[in-house]
């Protein structure tokens, strides 16, 4: 019988880089059952985003570790969220490998930024309610260590402008994909079917889909919760327009 021939994993063909609560933990399922793609034993291995392994010349073996031997056809990837929002990480993954690919999901970040304290405040972790949360944003992060401050950036993480001039600084627009969370949820085989190709692998045909990383909503936000962060975010939103393209008026009030 014949038997493929499988190597180590040397260096990681892609990056599933951002943001968190759009999407990332469904993308992950599409992507890890993928016959050619490889996605390690653990969804977020927080390799790049980990200041400690930096502290030195980092050891690759340490994130490599992860995989297990992969036939020649096989490509490998991680998805870490965090990755764009952790400014040293986009410097780190080019020092790493700069002809790796990076997928990003990015949604509403008044959404965003809803979802992400929501599922704070299931976890028990978010004492605030919403409103309180975000005006106390940037005194909690001035005081917090790095990894501790990340878990109450709701509004940080959604200024994806200065991410993704981060990302474009260092990686050819062709090594890059953005989607928007929108088309993800309502264009799902179309939008597979075009990562899969941006990662130079054939559509899988059946799919099963499931939502994945819900958790039930403790209240829905109000109006003047939205007016005030969409007033936050409308100068951002601009911006990822311009540098996309895209039309981002189902952002918008």
């Amino acid at each position: 019988m014949f038997r493929t021939k499988r190597h180590k994993v040397k260096r990681l063909d892609f990056i599933l880089a951002g943001a968190q609560k759009s999407g990332t933990t469904a993308l992950h399922y599409f992507l890890s059952r993928h016959p050619e793609i490889c996605m390690g034993d653990q969804q977020e291995i927080h390799f790049f985003d980990n200041d400690a392994v930096f502290v030195s010349e980092p050891n690759y073996e340490e994130l490599h570790k992860h995989y297990p031997p992969i036939a020649r056809s096989t490509i490998a990837g991680d998805c870490t969220p965090s990755y764009m929002f952790h400014e040293p990480a986009m410097q780190r993954i080019w020092n790493y490998n700069p002809k790796i690919k990076l997928l990003i999901l990015l949604r509403n970040p008044v959404e965003r930024a809803f979802a992400h304290w929501n599922m704070q405040r299931y976890r028990g972790r978010e004492p605030l309610d919403f409103f309180d949360a975000v005006r106390e944003e940037k005194t909690r992060i001035a005081g917090a260590p790095p990894a501790e401050a990340r878990r109450f950036a709701y509004l940080e993480r959604g200024f994806y402008g200065r991410q993704l001039d981060r990302v474009f600084k260092l990686f050819p627009r062709e090594q890059i994909k953005v989607v928007k969370f929108d088309d993800f949820k309502t264009k799902q085989r179309h939008t597979l079917t075009s990562i899969f190709s941006f990662l130079g692998r054939k559509p899988v045909r059946s799919l099963r889909n499931k939502d994945r990383n819900v958790v039930p909503y403790e209240r829905a936000m109000n109006w003047e919760e939205r007016v005030f962060l969409y007033n936050l975010f409308a100068e951002d939103i601009t911006k990822i327009e311009q540098l996309l393209g895209w039309d981002c008026s189902d952002w918008k009030l």
